[in-house]
């Protein structure tokens, strides 16, 4: 599935891959891949403790 979305979106996500996300209230956050599930790319960010869903090119800086 993180082939597919690096192909589809030209991103490079990877599993481990640091990102950079700017689309919350709080301010921008960093964060830590984890995963692809369903066309989304399943990110940890710091101080959570669970991984969110996020879409690839939605605010988010590839690190």
């Amino acid at each position: 599935m993180m082939q597919r979305i690096r192909m589809l979106y030209h991103v490079p996500a990877k599993r481990g891959g640091r990102v950079l996300y700017t689309g919350g209230l709080g301010g921008p956050r960093y964060g830590t891949i984890k995963s692809a599930r369903g066309g989304y790319i399943r990110i940890l960010l710091d101080g959570d403790k669970w991984a969110g869903c996020y879409h690839p090119t939605w605010k988010l800086t590839y690190l």
